[in-house]
């Protein structure tokens, strides 16, 4: 039996919540990953939010460089068994964990349950995030507190059970919002990622002298499931696409080679940044 708690949304067998595909062997004795400040394999990796959007971009992105993906989601199993399904066909190997970020305790099982599978982690990717538009008079204290759960409490917890938890020369990337003012309705979530690059640049500097570098990327408009929903259309694209540069939006793609790089030895000499990849929007 596995060491760790699956999260209570998913009530089936702890063996049909974890979808174990490829994972043998494990490792249980792992030495540290970092070699002069550069990652050597194996290595594994942890994504939150990795069932959809960017975040399943980025764990497919990840496992094609050979990493071992723990995805994780909240809801959407299907979506994540999707993911887990495409990684494995490929040759990779990855499993799926359910859990709520915006609980610290399910939050902390997900580093449990990639110990317990790849005998540690070198790479944690928090993706997990939460939309919110409404005028600051119009908001509540629950919609200040859930949405600040996820967007910065859980991006909190994440930096600080990478430090307990992740090997010498790790990374750990966390997926921000653009670094554009708010406009009216979106004070409150631009507040909640403006904690969460802040405590990046405080990680960067307390874990810096194990080699772990921390980082922030920063997606402008990108085509996913959440701009889908918050777009009015065609035309809002349009409108939205010809702010950029490069004339077009975003894609989950895009985000997710940047991170790919930052996960890489090529970035072992980038740390507390916060790195725009919107095609010249800001």
């Amino acid at each position: 039996m596995l060491g760790f708690r699956v999260a209570p949304l998913d009530a089936q067998p702890l063996k049909q919540a974890l979808l174990d595909v490829a994972l043998q062997p494990v490792w249980r004795v792992r030495p540290s990953c970092s070699q002069g400040g550069v990652m050597t394999p194996p290595k594994a990796a942890l994504v939150t939010g990795g069932s959809r959007g960017i975040g399943a971009a980025i764990a497919r992105r990840l496992a094609a460089d050979g990493v071992s993906v723990l995805v994780n989601y909240r809801a959407d199993r299907r979506a994540a068994e999707e993911v887990v399904t495409a990684i494995t066909a490929g040759g990779g190997r990855a499993a799926a964990v359910q859990a709520d970020v915006a609980d610290p305790v399910q939050l902390r099982s997900l580093f449990d349950a990639a110990e317990e599978y790849f005998g540690g982690l070198d790479v944690v990717v928090s993706s997990a995030g939460v939309g919110h538009s409404s005028p600051l008079a119009q908001t509540s204290d629950a919609d200040f507190d859930a949405v600040f759960a996820v967007n910065a409490r859980a991006t909190f917890v994440v930096l600080r059970e990478a430090a307990h938890r992740l090997a010498d020369g790790g990374r750990v990337i966390v997926i921000s919002r653009a670094g554009l003012p708010p406009r009216p309705g979106g004070g409150l979530y631009a507040a909640s990622k403006a904690a969460g690059d802040a405590l990046v640049r405080a990680a960067a500097q307390e874990l810096g002298p194990r080699q772990i570098t921390v980082n922030s990327v920063l997606p402008g408009a990108t085509r996913t499931d959440m701009w889908t929903r918050r777009s009015s259309g065609a035309a809002d694209d349009d409108a939205v696409a010809s702010r950029t540069a490069l004339g077009r939006l975003g894609e989950a793609g895009d985000i997710a080679e940047v991170v790919a790089f930052l996960a890489s030895n090529a970035a072992r000499w980038i740390t507390g940044q916060a790195i725009a990849v919107d095609g010249g929007l800001t």
